[in-house]
């Protein structure tokens, strides 16, 4: 799937709204609609990974309604104790949330409400189309159905996290007036997103080939299964679905903490789910990388992580250069853990950036930062590389991790210590997770609090990751966390405002906001 395919064959799609490449050899986009388009194999491929796009859309630049900046960062990374809003770089909105000023009518609850039932409606939409006359095999039908079903488990799993009870869309809604969907209870919603999970590992194979890297299979369902049982803590399920993953599946935590991050290491054997960005080759505006701008459609490509060192005003210039970790998160890390050191920068380090010329090194300032420290994860001296930028600095393409099986070995850990599992077993998860961070002595007895143990654990291994402010919520620490400043209504939050006035009084919004 990366990067042709996805990125260019990926969204040529749908009802009419998008141009296609040539690679499909479809007609113009004056001449294509939904009676037209779905009738080839190539044809739901392309449809599919329009689906997988609106993942991409989450780190979006470019709605012209909303007008984003990355707003799934500062939703998923900037709100957490692990990272806090730079006074001198990022803009006010970072700030509030950094300060859990969280308001419905702010733009990135809408923002990640839009990119995720994009997601799902895509979804759905092959699923509908394929029931009508078409070349698919009996075959092509149940791998498709299988991958559009994963997918739209894995919106509607990312949703019920943000919002606790947002619709179930299981259908597409002809209706113009039949447009709003209530909330679903969570029940419902683990119903929903477990079934077509199930169907997704029973249908997916359990690896693509090369051509065809990155998209799901049934061992990320699998996986998916596991994680969901243990975010709805059915430990009866979930125990059984992490060890079949753990014992059985594919997967193998790599040698180096950092290659799960590298631009050169992408989809490797720790990898269950990431995100697939593009490359040079494609367009190189970030401004509109993604696929919801009225522009003439561009293959989404890249994401904006960091630009080039900005020589006149010191670096990092923008971007990422706008969050920096907390000294809480860096003094969480034990003296010798080697994952500190790809995690951020900070006095005494070499800082490793890209110009046009290529990779330029020099001693890392702690002025460039209010507190002395700046992210390095995804941004440090493997990616700092050619390939891994856009000619003119506004994009880089490093995929995103999305679920590795070192998360992967901490949920059956965790699944074990909640649910009366065997200690023993969940004690040498964690432990694997710590030899390779360079931590090899044995860990302290568990008996006493091992939840904390993996919590802790859980934090330094995901760190800076999307997952962090998720955990904080299902644990139900946040007032451990961030003490006085803590309100329950945050282990939500809103639903978008605008969605609220358009749906006419049928999506109820979360109670306090």
């Amino acid at each position: 799937m990366k990067k042709a395919q996805i990125l260019v064959a990926g969204l040529c799609l749908l009802v009419g709204i998008f141009s296609c490449s040539d690679e499909l050899d479809l007609q113009p986009l004056d001449r294509l609609t939904a009676d037209t388009f779905y009738k080839t194999r190539t044809d739901f491929d392309g449809a599919i990974f329009a689906s997988y796009s609106s993942i991409q859309d989450l780190w979006g630049t470019s709605t012209e309604t909303l007008s984003e900046r990355g707003e799934f960062w500062k939703l998923s990374m900037v709100i957490t104790d692990d990272v806090a809003a730079d006074p001198l770089t990022s803009d006010q909105i970072s700030q509030d949330i950094d300060a859990l000023q969280i308001r419905a009518s702010d733009v990135p609850y809408a923002a990640a409400y839009t990119q995720l039932y994009e997601g799902i409606f895509r979804a759905n939409l092959v699923l509908q189309n394929m029931e009508g006359e078409n070349d698919l095999t009996a075959e092509d039908k149940t791998v498709l159905a299988a991958e559009a079903k994963f997918l739209r488990a894995w919106f509607h799993f990312q949703a019920l996290k943000m919002f606790g009870t947002p619709p179930a869309a299981l259908e597409i809604k002809t209706g113009i007036n039949d447009q709003a969907l209530p909330n679903a209870t969570q029940d419902a919603l683990y119903t929903a997103i477990l079934a077509d999970f199930a169907d997704a590992a029973a249908g997916l194979p359990d690896s693509w080939d090369s051509g065809n890297t990155g998209r799901a299979t049934a061992w990320a369902a699998r996986s998916y299964i596991g994680k969901v049982n243990v975010w709805k803590e059915d430990w009866v399920a979930a125990i059984p679905a992490l060890a079949d993953v753990v014992d059985n599946g594919p997967y193998m935590l790599m040698p180096n903490y950092e290659d799960n991050f590298n631009f050169n290491t992408e989809n490797n054997a720790e990898s269950i789910f990431e995100v697939q960005y593009g490359g040079p080759f494609s367009d190189d505006n970030l401004w509109v990388f993604d696929d919801t701008h009225s522009e003439d459609f561009k293959a989404s490509q890249g994401t904006g992580r960091g630009w080039y060192w900005d020589a006149g005003n010191g670096a990092p210039a923008g971007k990422l250069g706008w969050w920096a970790p907390t000294q809480d998160l860096v003094d969480a890390f034990e003296a010798g853990d080697l994952r500190a050191q790809s995690i951020f920068y900070q006095a005494g380090d070499m800082y490793y950036t890209y110009d046009g010329g290529g990779q330029q090194e020099l001693p890392y300032d702690d002025s460039w930062s209010a507190n002395g420290l700046t992210l390095k994860k995804y941004r440090g001296q493997n990616n700092t590389v050619a390939g891994n930028h856009a000619p003119n600095g506004q994009a880089d393409f490093n995929n995103e991790r999305w679920l590795r099986f070192g998360e992967l070995k901490l949920l059956y850990a965790e699944a074990l210590i909640r649910g009366g599992g065997d200690l023993g077993i969940a004690v040498q998860q964690i432990q694997d997770i710590r030899d390779r961070a360079g931590l090899t002595a044995a860990m302290a007895p568990m008996d006493a609090d091992p939840l904390t143990a993996l919590m802790n654990e859980r934090r330094l291994e995901l760190a800076t990751e999307p997952h962090r402010w998720f955990d904080i919520t299902r644990w139900g620490i946040g007032s451990q966390v961030f003490g006085a400043a803590w309100d329950d209504r945050y282990n939500v939050f809103p639903f978008p405002q605008s969605e609220i006035d358009r749906s006419g009084g049928m999506l109820n919004q979360n109670a306090g906001y």
